[in-house]
């Protein structure tokens, strides 16, 4: 069974560090400084105009792109001390994400897809299976399992998402216009999940978003201008 990890309201420390970020791609600087502390089991919502830095941030957080300058430690670890390898095992263990375009595996199931991220981290097949199907009941799918993408709704289909982001036990959830593509009531559905998940699981969510609803309810509301954060 799934178990919690922790309850919100421990002693809090800082499960991601990032001082002084900077980013350019070309001649195009898309990132001026950028620092922020975020605390374990924080939900901070990062908010602003369209090409203020907002998903390139994110992904750097992500360690799915390396910054040009500063540092970044998460979970006590300081990123740029990894190489590739190091890191691709860092990220599978710490580090779930959930996309706007929820990037199923068209060809696998749903229990197929939540299980992929155990797979890449050398988890046996039944006991992979066997978190996989706790995830998927948690989360309501629990008769959808053996259903592919194109046989679920697009709140299920991210509901598998947010399983396969969950499957390695991150520490760490980030969210990239994690609603975008869902109606109302579906978005306002995933946007409650996200803090049912951090009260039981007391993980950390850092969610970019154009959704003012789903901004709000966060611990903390970050705008983003001009590649920082005023």
């Amino acid at each position: 069974m799934i178990q919690s990890n922790a309850i919100f309201g421990e002693t809090l420390y800082k499960m991601i560090k990032a001082s002084n970020i900077n980013k350019s791609y070309g001649i195009l600087k898309v990132l001026n400084g950028v620092s922020i502390d975020i605390k374990k089991g924080e939900v901070i919502s990062i908010v602003g105009p369209s090409g203020a830095g907002k998903t390139t941030l994110l992904h750097i957080l992500g360690t799915l792109d390396r910054e040009d300058s500063g540092t970044l430690e998460i979970n006590e670890t300081l990123i740029s001390s990894l190489n590739e390898k190091k890191l691709a095992e860092f990220r599978n263990k710490n580090i779930g994400f959930v996309f706007q375009f929820h990037h199923l595996l068209p060809e696998f199931t749903a229990l197929e897809n939540v299980c992929i991220p155990a797979f890449i981290a050398g988890t046996s097949k039944n006991i992979a299976e066997e978190r996989a199907k706790d995830l998927l009941n948690f989360l309501g799918l629990s008769e959808r399992i053996h259903h592919k993408p194109n046989e679920l709704s697009g709140g299920e289909q991210q509901r598998v998402a947010v399983a396969r982001a969950l499957m390695n036990n991150p520490s760490v959830i980030l969210a990239d216009e994690p609603s975008g593509n869902l109606d109302s009531k579906t978005a306002k559905e995933l946007h409650n999940l996200f803090f049912t998940l951090r009260e039981k699981f007391n993980q950390t969510f850092i969610i970019v978003t154009h959704n003012q609803e789903l901004a709000d309810m966060a611990d903390r509301k970050l705008i983003m201008r001009d590649g920082n954060i005023v």
